[in-house]
């Protein structure tokens, strides 16, 4: 028998990013694990409207998405244990500036270059509708034709809210589409 749990979000773990944007001609960082896929080619970033960095997304209409993997974990951590209304985060990561003016962390192995495509408020939410100009990856993260990432490869932290923890991606288990067929 299933228990009812309240209405707690249970679609966690999900990846651990680190959102950058320029505020007053400036990087700045936050960690989330707040991210979606409305589309192919859109992702949705989340962020409680106090954050510092919001400014600069309204403002400038572009930000990065930033996967963390444990490489970089103790300075991505960083990014959310300050608040950038109190503290200036522009020299916690190193960053080269894409085509759309965003900040991209140099330590991520990937990274998505976005325009801000809408803005969906709820209460203490201001929800990023994103679309993905651009997408790096480093080299070493790539499958065998170098045109995606290989997630074998590439393992990035999840982050599970009820827990407050960090986790590792597993291994793979089958591609998709080939389960629940009939032999």
């Amino acid at each position: 028998m299933k228990k009812n749990i309240g209405n707690g979000m249970a679609l966690y773990p999900t990846p651990v990013i680190v959102v950058g944007a320029m505020v007053g001609g400036k990087p700045t960082w936050t960690l989330v694990a707040h991210i979606g896929i409305p589309a192919h080619d859109m992702a949705m970033v989340s962020l409680a409207k106090a954050h510092y960095i919001n400014r600069g997304i309204r403002e400038n209409r572009v930000l990065s998405i930033n996967v963390v993997d444990e490489s970089w974990l103790d300075k991505a951590a960083a990014t959310g244990a300050v608040s950038g209304n109190k503290t200036d985060k522009s020299e916690l990561l190193g960053y080269t500036v894409g085509e759309t003016g965003a900040p991209l962390a140099t330590d991520a192995k990937l990274t998505m270059e976005c325009t801000v495509a809408d803005v969906y408020e709820t209460p203490a939410f201001e929800n990023f509708m994103v679309k993905v100009n651009n997408t790096f990856a480093d080299e070493s993260i790539l499958n065998e034709k170098g045109d995606k990432p290989d997630f074998d490869k590439f393992k990035p932290v999840l982050f599970e809210m009820p827990g407050y923890t960090y986790l590792k991606t597993g291994d793979t288990i089958g591609k998709c589409m080939s389960f629940g067929k009939k032999a």
